[in-house]
């Protein structure tokens, strides 16, 4: 643990809703249980039990996984928020901190600047340095949203937060060639997907996206040679970054690191989970409110809720099984599924208060409700529901003085008769 920095920290205490049971580690999150959350259980059984598993660079990583280990997962800067598709990299976090290893965060003060050419058709903008490190200070506080001590775990398993500017900032261009560059293949770089698909694209790539991986690669080398890290995770479309470092730590220090990516959700019709007509689905409450979020849950399909609860949730999985059994009886309520999605993912994101929030909003917004208990409602949760209600913004002279009909009238939110 020695020469770890975090930017973020937490505080222990008996507000947190994480405790040991019967003196084992074994741990409970909100009302959700963990049954197979022990220090008894491998983490890679875990992963794959709940479909987070898409592939592992090694099968050795699972007899590595018996012994506590140091997992990372990087976050670049893109936006002032993290979005529901980085949500489950931060699950997945957890379990392994659940299952009794310690979770590194990493932030990408440094790769930031340069932009991850994965899974994107252009090159993303240049930041200014001002926008990444507001964009850092927001997501550093996504992560802390999931990633907490957990009270009665030793202190090994305590989440950290690192920025790779800490160490890549200082690492002349001369020194990466020298470090790194030499033990690159320009072959086995072409080969990757997130290359080859923008080479054959008219876009093309700069030099700069393509030694993206590089500098991922060295991350990875880097937070193993300093701080012990063995793991990395990501999503299925950063298998190429990950095998670069893992490639790049073989053949510098002769060491065998390890991948697991999770499957990128998508919904059975297609349409990419995390997106709506509005855009993205921000773990930032600022962004969007815990109303929002949980009004994007409950409209979830039937075919993928439950697999959405195994994956984004701390759920049981007999308890999820149950509930998948139940949607095919004879007198399952339905949306009862999505309704359980909802509260647990926006617990786990915004805390009890944040359920309540969504659910007295969701009741005041329902057909037939509008005034219903709404002034118990904060400003913030009633400008959330007004986006699923029609409305229009009028101008204080257009209203001051004139009757309730004669102003509905005019802004044809009424007939004449």
């Amino acid at each position: 643990m020695s020469g770890f920095v975090g930017v973020c920290s937490w505080t222990r205490g008996s507000g947190s809703r994480e405790r040991c049971i019967d003196g084992r580690r074994k741990f409970s999150v909100a009302r959700m249980s963990i049954p197979g959350a022990s220090i008894d259980e491998n983490i890679v059984d875990v992963l794959r039990a709940r479909g987070l598993v898409d592939a592992v660079t090694h099968e050795e990583i699972r007899e590595s996984c018996e012994n506590p280990v140091k997992v990372y997962c990087g976050f670049d800067p893109t936006a002032d928020s993290l979005h529901l598709g980085n949500y489950i990299a931060l699950v997945t976090l957890r379990w392994f901190q659940l299952c009794g290893h310690q979770p590194v965060a990493l932030v990408g003060g440094a790769t930031g600047k340069v932009g991850d050419p994965s899974g994107k058709s252009a090159e993303r903008p240049i930041m200014s340095d001002e926008t990444i490190d507001e964009n850092l200070a927001g997501i550093s506080k996504n992560i802390g949203q999931v990633l907490k001590p957990i009270d009665g775990a030793d202190a090994t398993t305590d989440p950290v937060i690192m920025n790779n500017i800490d160490w890549v900032g200082k690492l002349s261009f001369l020194d990466f060639l020298r470090e790194v560059g030499i033990f690159a293949r320009v072959g086995t770089m072409l080969s990757k997907d997130s290359v080859k698909l923008r080479m054959d694209s008219d876009e093309g790539m700069s030099f700069t996206e393509f030694t993206y991986q590089l500098l991922q690669a060295y991350d990875f080398m880097y937070l193993n040679e300093r701080h012990g890290v063995r793991i990395q995770i990501g999503g299925s479309d950063q298998w190429g970054n990950i095998t670069a470092g893992t490639e790049l730590a073989r053949k510098v220090n002769g060491v065998s690191l390890f991948g697991i990516t999770f499957p990128l959700l998508t919904r059975s019709d297609g349409k990419k989970f995390g997106k709506s007509e509005g855009g993205a689905i921000w773990l930032s409450p600022e962004k969007l409110s815990p109303y929002q979020l949980y009004q994007y849950l409950v409209k979830i399909p039937d075919d993928d809720v439950c697999t959405f609860m195994r994956r984004l949730t701390f759920m049981d999985l007999k308890e999820i099984d149950q509930i998948e059994k139940s949607m095919a009886e004879e007198g399952y309520k339905a949306n009862t599924a999505q309704k359980i999605l909802g509260e647990e993912v926006t617990r786990i994101l915004h805390g009890e208060e944040g359920v309540k929030s969504a659910l007295a909003a969701t009741a005041v917004a329902a057909p037939g409700k509008a005034g219903t208990a709404a002034g118990s409602l904060s400003a913030d949760a009633l400008e959330a529901i007004s986006g699923d209600m029609p409305n229009v913004n009028l101008e204080k002279e257009n209203v001051l003085g004139k009757s309730v009909v004669d102003v509905l009238v005019s802004n044809r939110l009424q007939s004449k008769e």
